[in-house]
Formats: C-alpha cells, structure tokens, sequence
C-alpha cells in the first residue's frame, strides 16, 4: 500500500455536521470508506475531500468526481454519486445487476435501512478512483 495524503477542505466538516442525526453515521460511513478504499490503492498519491455543488466530493488525478449526498426531499435514502457522462454506473450495472439501486447514469442509491454490500461497492469506488486509467477496460478494470 502506498502513502495516502488526504487533503480535506474544511468546509466538508460542515456539511456533514448538518446532516440530521439518523443519516449522519451513513454518511460518514461512506466517507471513511472512500478513503479506507484509496488508502488501499497503490497508484492513489493524494486524495482531495473537497465540495462539488454543495456536496461532500473526492477527486484524485487519473480519477472520476465521485460524491456522496443525502438529499431533504428523499429522507428515506442517500446516494454515492458519479460522474452521468462517464460509464461508469452503466458498468456497475453490467457487472453487479440488481445488487444496487441505481438512479439512471449517475448514482448508487441505498436505503438508511440497507445493509450496503461492502466488497461490491469498494469495487466500484475503486473504479470511480482510477476511472482515466481503466475507462478503455470493458468493465473498468471491476
């Protein structure tokens, strides 16, 4: 494993701080995830935590935006989001089917009440992560 240098904008701190509480440890679930998946990656240097549109996001160099949300207007549900004009979600839906609920070509979208399948979804970080590096594989490397 290589060493992982994460720079974090503060302002990420905030915004999981307003998330309601039933949701926050979701979604600091998913953080920590994200990070736990890039540390774990030998070609991911530096990972930046930053905002896109308001939004907890994570950039690396030959990576993929991906970002994760809860939104107010779904309560019941929060979401990993990756970039609509990639292939990526089109892949996971390719090699995972139906072992996601997906919102067209551009999120993963779990219940607050589902067990998320873990070894999938690090996959499919993973490939969001090193997207520009596998984008050529059929299924991105997964």
């Amino acid at each position: 494993m290589g060493k992982l240098k994460l720079k974090t904008d503060p302002e990420v701190d905030v915004v999981f701080s307003n998330y309601p509480d039933f949701v926050r440890k979701k979604m600091q679930f998913l953080r920590e995830f994200v990070i736990k998946t890039a540390e774990e990656m030998e070609e991911i240097t530096v990972l930046e935590e930053t905002l896109k549109w308001g939004e907890p996001s994570f950039v690396t160099k030959n990576g993929s935006t991906l970002r994760i949300d809860w939104k107010e207007k779904t309560p019941d549900q929060y979401a990993m989001y990756f970039q609509c004009t990639s292939r990526l979600v089109d892949t996971f839906k390719l090699v995972f089917d139906d072992k996601f609920q997906y919102e067209g070509k551009r999120a993963i979208v779990f219940q607050v009440n589902q067990k998320i399948p873990e070894m999938k979804l690090k996959e499919c970080i993973k490939a969001s992560l090193r997207y520009h590096k596998v984008k050529d594989q059929i299924t991105l490397g997964i």
